[in-house]
């Protein structure tokens, strides 16, 4: 909410520049969400609804929401500790608490560093279909 009146808040200043802001800004103010609730939760997630993860390597992360949704978290550079910490915090950035994209979320991770943590920017957020989701999980499997 806050977002939509600080938008509305900007376009009304920027009716001293001109019309063609108005019309911009009026545009933006009555567009409808391009998708629907239903399937923003279905590519978007909360970072408390994680309850497991897996370093594929120290610039892929899969994180698990539930029991079947899953999604692949691409990190800006490398997170080199990543690949062998037993747990990962989430935080949303933005301002925004869902993760949708690429950085909406950092990734905290325990580090030897002498600030104890190593904050990993992540820039792609990805949701794995179910062919996926099953071929991810056949793969670590292989692995063992």
């Amino acid at each position: 909410m806050r977002t939509r009146a600080m938008r509305l808040a900007a376009c009304l200043a920027g009716t001293l520049i001109g019309s063609a802001v108005v019309a911009a800004c009026g545009a933006a103010r009555d567009a409808k969400p391009a998708t629907s609730a239903t399937a923003s939760r279905q590519r978007c997630f909360l970072p408390g609804q994680v309850n497991d993860f897996h370093a594929e390597d120290d610039q892929t992360v899969y994180v698990t929401i539930g029991t079947r949704r899953m999604f692949r978290l691409e990190i800006v550079g490398t997170c080199p500790d990543i690949d062998w910490s037993q747990r990962i915090g989430i935080r949303a950035r933005g301002g925004g608490s869902w993760i949708c994209g690429g950085l909406d979320a950092e990734l905290i991770v325990p580090s030897p560093s002498p600030s104890g943590v190593q904050r990993c920017p992540v820039t792609n957020v990805t949701a794995l279909s179910d062919a996926e989701v099953d071929a991810y999980r056949e793969r670590r499997k292989a692995r063992r």
